[in-house]
């Protein structure tokens, strides 16, 4: 599997976790509240649909059936034909097992989240991570944003003087867009911090869990400089 379909399948058991959806619907959420999905096409939504379906993790139903009716995981149901004869649209639906897995893939906290494409997929789910984490996700992209940031500066150094005008500013603007971005993470690792503190130091914190939905209060903006984890400027 391509890191680019993971990314997919895992932004699809997460948007169905929430609700069924039949691919219409689906490409329309993936398009507008996902930047990184902004290009793709159906060509590339259905193929995935079709993998996540004989994985077990979803099912396939005619729009409109009651979910007491719902096919054993994994199976497809037969689509009705309406009066007109047309083919009734196919409603995507999340399985127990899809359910599962989808959870253990939040769970994960490696490398590939920290990247730019995983990243920006993650963090759009994070209402529905544990708090713990979420921590570690954005220190991990921290993490690699200063590493990033650290051989841009070092590149600039050897080379400023062979660049024209342009080219340098395109190479300022690109280490501002990581230095934004890092400056974002901070806030939000604050706010995720002073959260759980806050929790800890009630008196009854120590009886209760941190829960999926679970924010440490987004910090608010002054202005509109929050960076778009997919923005490629930041890459």
């Amino acid at each position: 599997m391509s890191r680019r379909s993971g990314i997919l399948e895992f932004a699809v058991l997460g948007l169905l976790r929430e609700s069924p959806m039949h691919g219409y619907e689906l490409r329309k959420r993936l398009n507008t509240s996902l930047g990184i999905f902004r290009a793709f096409s159906y060509g590339t939504l259905y193929p995935c649909l079709k993998t996540l379906v004989a994985s077990g993790w979803l099912i396939e139903e005619p729009a409109g059936v009651p979910a007491d009716t719902t096919p054993a995981a994994g199976r497809s149901a037969t689509p009705s034909s309406s009066l007109t004869g047309r083919r009734a649209k196919i409603v995507y639906r999340l399985t127990a097992e899809g359910k599962e897995h989808f959870e253990e893939l939040l769970s994960h906290t490696g490398p590939d989240a920290w990247e730019d494409e995983h990243f920006a997929a993650r963090f759009a789910f994070f209402g529905q991570t544990e708090r713990e984490v979420r921590m570690r996700v954005l220190e991990g992209r921290r993490s690699r944003l200063e590493e990033r940031l650290e051989k841009m500066r070092a590149s600039l150094a050897r080379t400023r003087e062979r660049l024209d005008d342009y080219t340098l500013e395109l190479q300022r603007h690109g280490m501002e867009s990581v230095e934004r971005e890092v400056r974002w993470l901070n806030e939000l690792i604050e706010s995720e911090r002073s959260g759980r503190d806050r929790r800890r130091s009630s008196p009854e914190g120590s009886a209760q869990q941190d829960t999926p939905g679970e924010t440490g209060g987004l910090p608010r903006h002054r202005d509109n400089t929050r960076p778009d984890p997919s923005d490629d400027t930041a890459k």
